[in-house]
């Protein structure tokens, strides 16, 4: 009678290779609380480890509790998230923080459906923090999980569509194991991250090699399938820099929209109108300088912005209408939320004063 030779299982494999290979030193994994991961899963959408690192140290300095991020200015979230870019989830954060100290004594809620019903957060995300602080079986599908399952399933179309997201998280689910919750999580981020990789995967070196179809089919870079590509459109703006001496003016943009609650220059369509957005501000301009112009891209369009530095003639007003403005020094720590354009323009002119 011949003995069954057990192969291990997707969860045993990836799990072996974690306890190897996996990271384990990462900043949030040290004395590790929901607070912790939930910081860091939000900072990590859409962001490197790399760069994630010291904003969530400096975060972490400034914001230990969740008490403490409900209680701050949201001024003050907005200028330590300055850089991370995506401000949404900084917005959401502290309307998130606030949430939780309402509604739950300041205790980072246990429950799924509590965790989803958070500003910001979605089922995935939800999954990882409860998986990760609390060891809760719940499967995740963040982007790199979404490329391990499509390219070891050889799961065809963009995660975007509904099937083949559907898809994707049936696989997540079967293959979630009912103990070490926390380290298979962290091992499926781990794999897409440094090994599964968009371009170049190690596939060498995974764990799941021998059973993968698109290695077997040698079409990694068929998985998963790319996102209709549509033109991206082109916008202009001005940028109108109010200075005064080494000061420049900003105003607190509305919550809603583009930088929401971020502070920036004052946009215009055309230079003519400049002179009347001035006078409604207590501003009295001498000259126009036109800076070069330069391109910001967002996901959905790109931005072309040709700075206008306008020099005061004489200081500054009360303003005609009531408006969020405040003056700053450019070689100032600036200590508001910026736009990564506005903070490249006032280094530009720190360096011109």
């Amino acid at each position: 009678m011949t003995q069954e030779t057990h192969f291990p299982s997707f969860a045993e494999r990836v799990l072996a290779w974690f306890d190897k290979h996996g990271r384990k030193h990462l900043p949030w994994q040290q004395d590790v609380t929901p607070y912790k991961v939930w910081i860091s899963e939000i900072m990590l959408q859409q962001t490197q480890v790399t760069t994630v690192i010291p904003y969530f140290e400096r975060f972490m300095t400034s914001f230990p509790t969740v008490e403490a991020l409900a209680n701050a200015e949201q001024d003050d979230v907005l200028h330590h998230w300055t850089g991370l870019g995506y401000y949404a989830r900084a917005r959401n954060l502290h309307k998130a923080a606030k949430q939780i100290v309402e509604m739950h004594n300041g205790v980072f809620p246990t429950n799924i459906d509590d965790t989803i019903a958070l500003p910001g957060i979605g089922r995935s995300t939800a999954g990882a923090v409860l998986s990760l602080s609390m060891g809760q079986r719940h499967p995740i599908l963040d982007g790199n999980v979404k490329r391990v399952l499509a390219r070891y399933y050889a799961i065809e179309g963009w995660p975007g569509k509904t099937n083949v997201e559907k898809a994707l998280w049936d696989v997540a689910e079967k293959n979630t194991p009912e103990q070490r919750c926390n380290h298979y999580t962290q091992v499926m981020m781990d794999l897409g991250a440094m090994v599964c990789t968009r371009s170049k995967p190690k596939c060498d070196e995974c764990p799941l090699k021998h059973d993968c179809i698109a290695f077997a089919q040698g079409m990694q870079s068929e998985y998963p399938g790319k996102k209709p590509k549509k033109a991206i459109p082109e916008r202009q703006t001005l940028m109108i820099v109010p200075m005064f001496g080494q000061q420049v003016y900003l105003e607190q943009r509305p919550q809603t929209g583009i930088w929401g609650g971020l502070y920036g220059f004052v946009e215009a369509n055309e230079i003519s109108n400049v002179n009347a957005l001035a006078l409604n501000r207590g501003l009295v301009i001498g000259e126009l300088t036109t800076l070069d112009t330069f391109r910001h891209t967002f996901s959905h369009f790109h931005l072309d912005i040709t700075p206008v530095v306008a020099t005061l003639a004489e200081p500054p007003k009360p303003a005609v209408n009531e408006q969020q403005g405040q003056w700053f020094f450019v070689n100032d720590t600036i200590e508001v939320g910026l736009a990564a354009p506005t903070k490249k323009i006032i280094q530009q002119l720190a360096h011109l004063v």
